[in-house]
């Protein structure tokens, strides 16, 4: 696959555009060590960069002419052993924008080219370092909000997505030879009572292909968030756990019922976890046509929560609202939170329990008390505390959940075929697109506009 100016060497600063203690400028292709020779000065005479070995730090001068940019240190990487599998060469200097752009000017007035968003990821992938799923689990990286998300694209780039969808092709390739081989030469491969012995080996097959796709719902989870949605009856204390949550007053919290009209969202972070915290309006029958909207728009909110947070006025009795927004927990993931501890409680907490059938916290939203039981309780309720990611692969990535789940559809035509008795060479259509379809997760028979796509989105110098 050939992909842009393949050719070239690039150049991009690899740190962020800010002022900051240390910026590198990254160059890498067959040039790349040529390049950074024509600017660099090393403080021991005579020592030029193309002489020296490979994964060695240098000391010296970037100079543009007779100018002097800047002092610093030169790593020497030469392909393949390194991240694009080219030669490469970072430039260490300070961090200043100004004197890394001056630096990256000099680098491409010398010879090089400016790179594209991600195109040093890209040539990783190009040059076989590494494979599509791990490039885009590079980004991944770089933009993961929590620990399990982090721990999930470490994972994934250090292979075990790869492994697995390897495994699984081969087992597949395998079978497709057998019954190619057979059509071939039918006097010494027979095939007699061959769909049996292929439903044997795919079925776990299909049940490893099932679990990844399966398992997006928690990949969603962990990249994205949890999507929490605040129900409750209007001045239960919503908004002033969202504020204390949130620790910064982002609600308006009055006395007067109705205040909160709409959805409001934020994101926080609740201990470990990444929360898509939705406050709503309170859920009471009401005349006003705005609140009816608020109403109407906390109860769509509801039906797509991952998580709802139903938080009960423990100093009013329940009512006929309160019976309304039960019925929106069920089949729903939900805790529920008995607020207004450090008043008189007029709300029994078992005989909540057993109505909404979930947990139920008591708290004070205006005190602060019960929180740390409500985190604990949200991470136990997703997570079971630990996800541990030394044996789990969990799908975080659309494009890979597709593609599992199309190869799922062409494995379950496979053994429809086979209990219907199709003759084997239909059968290997079928397990070919299933091969093809998880080839795609890797990288295999991708398109360049997808991949132009995925790299596309990398920041650059990445």
């Amino acid at each position: 696959m050939e992909i842009g100016k393949h050719s070239d060497t690039i150049a991009a600063i690899a740190t962020a555009m800010n002022n900051s203690g240390i910026g590198i400028i990254r160059i890498s292709g067959k040039e790349a060590i040529a390049v950074a020779d024509r600017i660099f000065e090393s403080k021991k005479k005579g020592k030029s960069l193309k002489n020296v070995p490979s994964h060695t730090v240098h000391y010296g001068l970037i100079k543009d002419g007779n100018i002097i940019l800047d002092e610093v240190l030169a790593v020497v990487m030469r392909g393949p052993h390194s991240y694009t599998g080219e030669d490469t060469v970072e430039i260490n200097c300070h961090g200043g924008v100004f004197v890394m752009k001056k630096i990256l000017e000099a680098v491409i007035r010398y010879g090089a080219v400016l790179a594209e968003p991600g195109e040093f990821t890209k040539r990783a992938f190009l040059n076989g370092r590494i494979d599509l799923s791990q490039a885009e689990a590079v980004m991944d990286v770089i933009t993961s909000q929590n620990e399990y998300a982090m721990e999930n694209s470490v994972h994934q780039l250090k292979g075990s997505l790869s492994k697995k969808i390897k495994e699984l092709r081969g087992i597949i390739l395998y079978q497709m030879a057998y019954i190619e081989s057979a059509l071939d030469d039918p006097e010494h491969i027979p095939l007699n009572e061959y769909g049996k012995e292929l439903q044997k080996v795919l079925s776990p097959v299909i049940f490893e292909v099932e679990k990844l796709v399966k398992s997006s719902d928690n990949g969603r989870i962990i990249s994205e968030g949890i999507r929490t949605v605040i129900l409750g009856k209007p001045n239960a204390g919503k908004s002033s756990l969202m504020n204390v949550l949130l620790g910064e007053e982002r609600a308006i919290v009055t006395d007067i019922a109705g205040t909160t009209r709409d959805v409001l969202e934020e994101q926080i972070r609740l201990g470990d976890l990444f929360l898509k915290l939705v406050d709503t309006a309170g859920i009471r029958e009401t005349k006003d046509i705005v609140e009816q909207i608020g109403v109407s728009r906390a109860k769509e909110a509801a039906g797509k929560a991952d998580l709802i947070i139903y938080v009960v006025d423990g100093a009013r009795p329940l009512d006929e609202n309160d019976q309304e927004i039960i019925e929106l927990l069920r089949d729903k993931q939900a805790i529920v939170l008995l607020n207004k501890m450090d008043l008189e409680l007029m709300v029994d907490a078992n005989d909540l329990e057993k109505r909404t059938g979930h947990p139920v916290i008591e708290i004070s939203a205006r005190e602060e008390l019960g929180l740390e039981k409500l985190k604990k309780e949200i991470t136990d309720l997703f997570f079971s505390g630990k996800i541990d990611f030394n044996d789990e692969i969990v799908i975080t990535n659309i494009r890979h959940k597709q593609a599992l789940e199309n190869a799922w559809k062409s494995l379950d035509m496979v053994m429809k075929g086979i209990e219907e008795q199709v003759p084997e060479d239909f059968l290997t259509i079928d397990l070919m697109d299933a091969y093809e379809k998880m080839g795609l997760i890797i990288g295999e028979s991708v398109e360049d506009d997808l991949v132009q796509e995925i790299f596309g989105k990398f920041c650059m110098g990445k």
